[in-house]
């Protein structure tokens, strides 16, 4: 056997295992202390939700984001557009992109995870105040990983192709405009 050349088939079974990453793949182990610094307050929640992403954020990061989900769940959560039952989905697609406009505002302040940590921040209160008013349906666990997912998919979607785009700071600005204008 040969070790220095193609036989072909390494770059599918290396693309499969990381995503889009190569051999580095994002680290995700300071969610809970950001999702905390941000007035979250049970890390269990943000510590399972770090593993969701690190299990699956190849597969995540291939995935486009569902706009429309998104914005509708914002605008009836922050928007006063609608009341009634809210589901883990909407509490989380609602909280990453609020989680947006704060970051792109400034709140923020950094990279991935700080937003990351920020959407789950925001997914753990919305799940909270809804859920003591008796509109939150499914499971606070849910929303967190929803909110973790889908700031993690506007994220690499800001950064141009992946975390290692081009984007940067502007990129999510104008994510950031597109979504909540």
């Amino acid at each position: 056997m040969s070790y220095g050349g193609d036989d072909g088939n390494r770059g599918y079974g290396d693309q499969q295992f990381r995503g889009n990453y190569g051999a580095s793949a994002p680290d995700f182990s300071d969610l809970a202390s950001h999702a905390q610094n941000h007035g979250g307050s049970n890390s269990s929640y943000f510590n399972q939700a770090a593993n969701f992403l690190q299990q699956n954020h190849g597969n995540i990061a291939n995935q486009e984001v569902d706009q429309d989900h998104a914005v509708n769940a914002h605008k009836k959560l922050y928007g006063g557009e609608g009341g009634g039952p809210t589901d883990s989905n909407e509490l989380g697609a609602g909280a990453a992109l609020q989680a947006l406009k704060k970051f792109s505002g400034g709140a923020g302040g950094g990279g991935q995870n700080q937003l990351i940590g920020l959407a789950m921040a925001e997914a753990e209160k919305l799940f909270d105040q809804h859920s003591a008013n008796g509109n939150a349906t499914g499971d606070k666990q849910s929303a967190i990983n929803s909110a973790a997912e889908m700031a993690f998919k506007l994220y690499s979607k800001g950064q141009g192709s992946g975390l290692g785009g081009t984007g940067g700071p502007a990129g999510l600005m104008g994510l950031a405009s597109k979504f909540l204008s």
